[in-house]
């Protein structure tokens, strides 16, 4: 892959002497000089790792851990095609993030601020792409982790009252670490890549051990799979194309095979009508797997896989997609890599490691061993004298190997890694194929797989148990740290460049002041959002809903990116085709499947609350 700071014509063209100056709603930037980046390479491994593994150990979160166990499980690795496509647009996303800060050092959200109509608007925009960061869905899932360490079980509906106490103080736990290291930066590279080597380490030796070969081929095949999507299709038991006796549980004339379980609008299981439960175990009937499996392959039957290519330009009749996991997939979707607005989050980090005019600007001091550092209102940039260009070149090296050979193969891992233990251990969970089992469990079902796996000793499996809820833990709480830290981070940048009186106000070593008290009024939130969303939602429920609504921020934003590195950024610098090809790509994916959810998911639920549903 090509990806270039220039345009295609920018060698041809004389440098300029002077800054890029365009007039925009906040100050003008100051003038720097570009620093001269150390090379690359194992000396400089320091200065060099960073922006791109702290974004990997935020992307290792409730898509890899909770959602894509549950989809894989269910689907084998044939649906991890859509891991890659979105991994694919989140690269180019990133990159025009980091473009961005390091001209300038500003992080992307202050560049939003700078185009017409000014702040305040851009403030009222944030605020609704940012309403998926105020709901606390991984602080309950991480509290079902500890719960099922505590009572040695996966936790039921009767141990509720413990999992909400567990996750009101995870919430306030996940912050002490962001209070001290003298940038805040400094801690989240120092927790997220322990996060990444130890999380990292243990699936791939899980996986190397005792995952299969073919569930490695099953899952790493399955990133190539384009077009690929759960159907409704008929589970032809004896593979006659006819419709034989049991092979018509719904009764409805066609090879279809009735779906082990069916889903309200809200993702709920409905129990199966009275004629489809004839033994009255509340289950579908089923061959004694715990769900409905006529032909024998392992699956689900009624939960099958068939790609909509080979259908269009080939003889197959166009298959019937399953609907009813339509929010599932555009949540997998939505975790996939970083996800949402943290993804805008890798410019601020660009800037906080330094890299570019961001040394020259500043960074958030941490409340603890900070008192040195200071950020200024707005960036800075330089002029583009030849030497400064050579400069320029060298620093793009740092983004495209941190995105390429950092960030993208780590993501790839990150969903890969988790996947392979999901397909080969969650089967063996006493709560795979249930429709009674609590949504929360979700998280902790690969270690009950583990724990109930054939052919491992006993005592093996009771290490496994605890091994992996260890390892989920070590997932879900550094990941809950990271949405606290970049809503903090953004809202931070907002204010102390968008707001004309915190400008005039507050000086540079001031900043943290704003961080912490948007810190305690955030946490503060999370603990009323938390008993809301406990009471009275579904904690799966809650994640699709992050998940859905992190689409919409990253695809609006993909496209607000763009248009600021077009006008803001001197010709010499703007992103060439390839790069407006690919971010453009990430904002119409991201939108369109945040579409697809709303009109076959929220309309209906919004009708059914509205009371406007046939009855």
């Amino acid at each position: 892959m090509s990806i270039s700071p220039a345009n295609d014509d920018a060698s041809e063209k004389p440098v300029e002497e002077q800054a890029w100056r365009p007039r925009t709603c906040l100050p003008d930037w100051g003038d720097a000089e570009l620093p001269l980046p150390r090379p690359l390479g194992l000396k400089n491994l320091a200065g060099f790792i960073g922006p791109g593994i702290v974004m990997c150990g935020i992307q290792l979160a409730g898509g890899e851990w909770l959602l894509g166990a549950e989809i894989t499980a269910r689907y084998g690795g044939s649906l991890m095609w859509i891991a890659a496509i979105a991994i694919l647009g989140q690269v180019f996303y990133n990159i025009e993030c980091g473009r961005y800060t390091l001209y300038c050092g500003e992080p992307v959200f202050t560049g939003f601020m700078r185009a017409r109509p000014g702040p305040r608007f851009w403030i009222g925009i944030f605020v609704l792409l940012s309403l998926g960061a105020f709901i606390p869905a991984l602080s309950t899932t991480a509290a079902t982790v500890i719960a099922a360490l505590y009572l040695d079980r996966p936790p039921g509906p009767d141990d509720k009252a413990l999992v909400n106490t567990l996750g009101y103080l995870l919430l306030g736990g996940v912050t002490l670490p962001i209070l001290v290291g003298g940038k805040i930066y400094n801690m989240m590279q120092v927790v997220m890549t322990t996060k990444i080597v130890i999380v990292l380490g243990f699936c791939m030796l899980i996986g190397v051990t005792m995952v299969s070969a073919e569930n490695w081929s099953n899952v790493f095949g399955g990133f190539f799979k384009i077009g690929n999507v759960p159907v409704v299709s008929g589970e032809d038991a004896n593979g006659n194309g006819q419709l034989d006796a049991g092979e018509d549980f719904d009764r409805d004339g066609h090879l279809d095979g009735i779906e082990p379980y069916q889903l309200d609008l809200y993702g709920a299981v409905v129990p199966p009508a009275p004629e489809d439960d004839l033994d009255g175990d509340g289950y579908h009937d089923k061959n004694g797997t715990g769900f409905e499996d006529l032909d024998g392959d392992g699956r689900w039957d009624g939960e099958n896989v068939d790609n909509v290519i080979t259908a269009l330009f080939g003889d197959n009749e166009m298959p019937l997609i399953f609907l009813a996991q339509i929010a599932l997939l555009g949540a997998f979707a939505g975790f996939a890599g970083g996800g949402g607005l943290s993804n805008s989050t890798y410019s601020n980090y660009v800037r906080d490691k330094g890299w570019g005019v961001g040394g020259q600007v500043g960074a958030i001091p941490s409340a603890v061993g900070g008192r040195e550092i200071s950020l200024s209102h707005v960036g800075k940039v330089f002029p583009l004298t030849a030497e400064n260009m050579v400069r320029w070149k060298a620093w793009w090296k740092y983004i495209i190997t941190d995105q390429l050979l950092i960030w993208a193969p780590g993501c790839i891992m990150g969903m890969a890694l988790p996947a392979l233990l999901s397909i080969q251990f969650a089967p063996h969970s006493e709560m795979f194929g249930d429709p009674a089992r609590p949504d929360y469990t979700q998280a902790i079902m690969t270690a009950d797989g583990m724990r109930h796996a054939p052919g491992l000793s006993a005592g093996l499996q009771e290490t496994l148990w605890v091994a992996t809820l260890m390892v989920g833990l070590l997932v879900l709480l550094p990941s809950q740290m990271s949405i606290v830290e970049h809503v903090c981070r953004h809202w931070t940048d907002i204010l102390w460049s968008g707001s004309r009186k915190v400008r005039d106000t507050m000086q540079p070593h001031e900043v943290r002041k704003i961080y912490y008290t948007i810190l305690v009024l955030y946490v503060t939130w999370t603990f009323v959002g938390a008993y809301l969303f406990q009471t009275y939602g579904k904690p799966k429920l809650m994640v699709l809903v992050v998940a859905n609504l992190s689409n919409i921020a990253l695809g609006f934003t993909a496209f607000f990116i763009l248009r600021n590195n077009l006008v803001y950024l001197p010709r010499q610098l703007r992103p060439r085709w390839i790069n407006r090809i690919g971010i453009c790509f990430c904002g119409f994916f991201y939108l369109g499947i945040a579409g697809l959810v709303f009109v076959q998911k929220q309309i209906p639920m919004l009708q059914e609350f509205l009371g406007l549903t046939d009855q």
